[in-house]
Order: C-alpha cells, then sequence, then structure tokens
C-alpha cells in the first residue's frame, strides 16, 4: 500500500511517499525539478524487499516553497531530510539520491554520521565548482557554456500544460528528459504537478529550479558535498551514466569515497531511463541484496578504487 503524507519541520513541510514492508528502510532523494514521486516505478519493484520512503525536498512536490533562498543550500535541505526522517522513527537506512539527491545525501551524512547504512550516488552534483559553474545540472535541461546556463534554461522553461497526458507529451520529446523511461515521466507528470487554471503546472518552479542550479555553483552547493566526500562514514556507490552531459568527475568521487563506481549505459538519470535496472541498482547496492547478474537491464561494470 502506498502511503502518502506531509512531515512538518522547523522550515515547512516536506512530502512523503512511502511503500513496503516492514524492514531495512532505503530511502529515494530525487534530482532538482523533479519530486519524489518520480520514483514511484522503481519504489513499487523494490517494495518486497523493504520498507521504501521517498521525499520530496524542499520547493518540490507536494513539500513547502522555501522564501529564503538561503534554505535552498544543500546542507539546510539536508537538515530538512533528517527532520523528516527523525518524525518518521527512521534512526538507520540505506539512501540512493541522484543528482541533487546525490548531493543532499552526502550532506546527511555530515550531518549526522551514522544515519545511512549505506550510500547509492547517482551522478551526485558533488564536485570542485571552479570552472564548472555553468555546468551543474541535474533538471530537464543539459548545460550550456556561458554563465549558469542550467539555470537560465529553467527559468524559461515551460510550467503549464492542459493536463498531465500533455506534459507527458511535449517533455517526452525534449533530451535529457526524453531518456527517461515512459512510466518514470508519467510518474513525474502524476506527483510533480498541481491543478493550476490552466490545467495542471509544474510544482517545482522554474524559479526554485533555477535558484538551486545557482546555490549548485555556490559555496553551499556542489562544493559541500565535493568536500565531504572523503569524509562518509558509510560504504558508498558512485553510479554514472556513459552518455551523461555533465562533467567526469565521478571516478574522482569514487577515489575521494574510497567507493566502488558502477558505469551503466546511458545518460544523466541513471535510477530512472530503465526502472527494473535502477531497482536492481538500489537492490544490490543499497539494500545489499544480491540482483540477477544475468538480467539484461544490467548493463555496467563495477570498479573499484581503494
Amino acid at each position: 500500500m502506498l502511503r502518502v503524507t506531509r512531515v512538518s519541520t522547523s522550515h515547512g513541510a516536506l512530502g512523503v511517499l512511502e511503500w513496503g514492508i516492514d524492514g531495512p528502510v532505503v530511502v529515494l532523494l530525487h534530482p532538482n525539478g523533479f519530486c519524489a514521486g518520480l520514483y514511484e516505478p522503481v519504489a513499487e519493484l523494490l517494495r518486497a524487499d523493504a520498507r521504501v520512503i521517498a521525499i520530496d525536498l524542499p520547493g518540490h512536490g507536494a513539500s513547502t516553497t522555501p522564501d529564503d533562498r538561503a534554505d535552498l543550500d544543500f546542507e539546510v535541505m539536508a537538515a530538512r531530510v533528517l527532520e523528516t526522517l527523525d518524525a518518521l522513527g527512521v534512526r538507520s537506512a540505506a539512501v540512493a539520491g541522484g543528482s541533487l539527491g546525490g548531493a543532499v545525501a552526502i550532506l546527511v551524512d555530515k550531518l549526522d554520521p551514522g544515519r545511512w547504512t549505506r550510500a547509492v550516488l547517482a551522478e551526485a552534483v558533488a564536485f570542485p565548482t571552479d570552472g564548472l559553474t555553468d555546468e551543474v545540472g541535474g533538471g530537464a535541461d543539459g548545460p550550456r557554456r556561458d554563465g549558469n546556463g542550467m539555470a537560465e534554461q529553467a527559468r524559461r522553461r515551460r510550467a503549464e500544460f492542459d493536463d498531465e497526458a500533455a506534459m507527458v507529451a511535449s517533455l517526452s520529446k525534449r533530451p535529457p528528459l526524453s531518456e527517461l523511461a515512459p512510466e518514470a515521466l508519467t510518474a513525474y507528470a502524476r506527483w510533480g504537478t498541481v491543478t493550476s487554471a490552466a490545467g495542471v503546472r509544474l510544482a517545482c518552479t522554474p524559479e526554485t529550479e533555477a535558484a538551486i542550479f545557482e546555490v549548485s555553483a555556490e559555496r553551499g552547493g556542489a562544493q559541500a558535498a565535493w568536500d565531504h566526500l572523503p569524509h562518509l562514514s558509510c560504504p558508498a556507490t558512485i553510479l554514472a551514466g556513459r552518455s551523461s552531459f555533465l562533467p567526469d568527475v565521478f571516478a574522482e568521487q569514487a577515489r575521494r569515497a574510497s567507493a566502488t563506481i558502477v558505469l551503466v549505459d546511458g545518460g544523466h538519470f541513471v535510477l530512472h531511463e530503465d526502472s527494473a535496472r535502477g531497482a536492481d541498482l538500489i537492490r544490490r547496492h543499497a539494500l545489499a541484496i544480491d540482483a540477477d547478474a544475468g538480467s539484461p537491464n544490467i548493463t555496467y561494470r563495477d570498479h573499484r578504487y581503494a
């Protein structure tokens, strides 16, 4: 059974979706501009193995949009996640975080070492920002090279659609969103929109998404997550798409975190381009449950960096 709640924190409420059994817990954190519900297809495949908790980060999905831009700093968002987990009675869990969600997961570990038992960081926004300020990513459009191109593109995003089907039809033609599995894109339209006079509009506004891209390039963003990688208190796996549009920093992430790096055929949205593969990656590397190594959905190699 799917459980839908909102948890009050010291700075607004966060939306929470839960699936699965009373057992090991895995927390799922989403990329910038998306929502907890993006994980619905993957969570449905994991519900027999774990209690699956997906959280809307501030300004996304059913969560409150902060009035103060400082509340979009990655460490501040991590603090809100911790408050939410405390309210849910979750003192220990595995985590899988994509893009922005990966960076926030890293900083949850900084604030509360030992909260995570294992971490899967899928193209996490965690790298030095000098010279990379125009390539910090995770949202609906690929990077440009002039200024903070991700923020500029986010502000130009279409925010309203006639209905969810029209949104899916429109976004499925636009890379990199076209790389999402169809069921993931449908889940995003279901959980990442609110009703508007025109039909539906994005729950994460273009301005909020753009502000987070700007924070990504500042000290409280990707750099903060990068700085903590050598201090992670749990085993970690770095996931990267072989055709990602992000800078090629993932091998160095793995070295800094003494982690395994897993290279996956596909792009930036590693966990959402093939739902069965995404579930297998989380099952294997977050929950430490052996997946079927012969599955045609598994197209990656492991590389250990000491």
